[in-house]
């Protein structure tokens, strides 16, 4: 007597052709030969049911119209969400995610020094620009425009970011920073400045002058493009 079992089986990487596998790819060809989902696959190594690892790591990646760059804010709950991903997978994810952050922020920062508008905006970038709320940011100087670090001051709703003074020059006098530049995003992708943004940049650069830590500039980054005002003369 036959008896049909409907058994779910777990599909790894071993069962496509070699040529296929991504880690013979790599081997072969070096990590730059691999697609997105690939490199994603030997992230998290195993499948789900009828799905290969590429394919779930497809799966992953469309979640949201923009791919790979989605990853970069990605949470644990929106992983966990995909049929297969556990919370072991999704660990991976975040923390391979989360050390090229890093990378990425000890690289960009080791005695960069500020020439231009377009020197600091190219070391937030890939950071700022996917981001859904709006972060206020300074970057912090020392004597030489080299930058000391990057830090957060205050997380926005969608439409504005909530400054202090305070917040501001607290931790630029910690970090015994002697100038600052502003930085915030718009998640419009728009850089354009509002009234808002102006009156803000105003207000810092006035108290910037009193405590003897002077403004250098304000930059917002929009998607893969900024605005200076100092370029722009708006303040």
């Amino acid at each position: 007597m036959d008896v049909n079992l409907d058994i779910e089986r777990t599909y790894t990487i071993k069962d496509l052709p070699i040529s296929e596998r991504p880690r013979e790819k790599l081997y072969s060809y070096g990590v730059e030969s691999l697609s997105n989902a690939e490199l994603l696959a030997i992230i998290i190594r195993t499948g789900y049911g009828e799905k290969t690892a590429i394919d779930l790591a497809q799966t992953i990646l469309n979640i949201d119209d923009k791919g790979l760059p989605f990853l970069t804010n990605v949470s644990l709950e929106q992983l966990t969400e995909i049929k297969g991903v556990g919370k072991c997978k999704a660990a991976q994810i975040l923390s391979a995610i989360e050390i090229g952050k890093r990378i990425s922020r000890w690289n960009a920062e080791d005695k960069v020094k500020v020439t231009s508008p377009m020197v600091i905006a190219n070391l937030v970038m890939d950071d700022m620009r996917y981001l859904e709320k709006e972060h206020f940011n300074i970057a912090l100087l020392d004597t030489k425009n080299q930058v000391l670090g990057i830090e957060n001051i205050s997380v926005g709703t969608l439409n504005a970011s909530i400054v202090h003074p305070r917040d501001v020059f607290n931790m630029a006098i910690k970090r015994n920073a002697n100038s600052i530049i502003l930085l915030h995003n718009h998640p419009s992708g728009d850089p354009h400045p509002s009234n808002e943004d102006i009156n803000i940049t105003h207000r810092l650069a006035e108290v910037g002058n009193l405590v003897g830590i002077k403004v250098l500039d304000h930059i917002i980054i929009g998607d893969n493009r900024y605005i200076s005002f100092k370029e722009k003369n708006l303040f």
